[in-house]
């Protein structure tokens, strides 16, 4: 059995732990809040766009824009995969479910590239010796519009100049405060499916007249790069918020499980203190008992 001293110092070091476990906690807490409320704020933006997307597609419906597809075989497609991961770990199963629906879709039959947001990410593809082709250092903790952009000029002179044929990006949705889940999305081509009109636009008897000072064509063109840019920051900040929610639930469940351990083991610690004083007091009567027979 330990002694008492031991056991103290045990319960000390679990106490400093705690502290940090909670500290982390507050720190992940503060960075969902912020995450998630920079993505309410540009929401109605990116949504407004996609709604001009799907009045003007009724427009267009064979229109052979480069946005809305190739005319490739799948077969002999090149589909590159964007894998949004974190930085760093103690998240819970947060970087494992992610890389886990990405290493399933890049075994699929064909040609993929792979580009990764995330250091563990990174990390994790070369230890199993993957090609990875393209890397976006310092995005995954500190997701911005800039960086979006970034990654969707990159991904689209890609698009454009046939080297890729598609591109996905696979990154973690917060369903709830309590469930995380990974996605994939397809950002190019565009999914006509994806724009159609609300039951409420397709019932108005009278739509305004759209004058366009050049074609549909040319407004798209430059209306969907700023859609596909809203979609990856809305996956990156998605991520991040996961990120830290699975971050803030892993602490808890460390937190939880230090008191627990505490508990346990001042419990055992009042023991081994209640077994010496009994022992003392043992000594102590056999002492005295000793003297009185010495006496006699």
């Amino acid at each position: 059995m330990a002694s008492a001293q031991e056991i103290n110092n045990r319960m000390k070091s679990i106490q400093d732990t705690m502290k940090i476990t909670n500290a982390m906690y507050m720190i992940s807490s503060s960075k969902m809040r912020q995450a998630r409320a920079s993505l309410e704020a540009t929401e109605p933006y990116f949504f407004a766009q996609q709604r001009a997307i799907s009045r003007f597609i009724d427009d267009i419906p064979d229109s052979r824009d480069i946005y809305f597809g190739k005319d490739i075989p799948p077969e002999e497609m090149t589909r590159g995969y964007i894998v949004v991961t974190a930085d760093k770990g103690l998240a819970g199963a947060y970087n494992h479910n992610v890389l886990k629906l990405a290493e399933d879709e890049i075994s699929k039959p064909g040609r993929t590239k792979l580009y990764v947001i995330g250091e563990l990410g990174r990390q994790h593809f070369l230890s199993k010796h993957m090609d990875v082709d393209g890397t976006f250092a310092y995005t995954a903790q500190n997701p911005t519009m800039f960086r979006a952009r970034r990654i969707q000029d990159e991904m689209q002179e890609l698009y454009l100049s046939d080297e890729l044929d598609e591109v996905y990006i696979i990154y973690t949705r917060m369903v709830t405060p309590f469930q995380m889940e990974p996605v994939i999305w397809r950002m190019l081509p565009l999914n006509r499916g994806m724009y159609q009109k609300t039951e409420e636009e397709q019932n108005l008897k009278y739509t305004p007249q759209m004058n366009f000072h050049s074609t549909i064509e040319a407004v798209l063109d430059q209306l969907i790069p700023n859609v596909v840019a809203g979609y990856i920051y809305g996956a990156l900040v998605e991520s991040f918020a996961s990120e830290q929610n699975s971050r803030m639930m892993a602490m808890q469940t460390a937190t939880d499980n230090g008191e627990d351990m505490v508990r346990d083991l001042q419990i055992e610690y009042n023991r081994v203190r209640q077994s010496g004083i009994t022992q003392e007091i043992n000594e102590v009567v056999a002492g005295a008992k000793a003297q009185q027979k010495k006496k006699s």
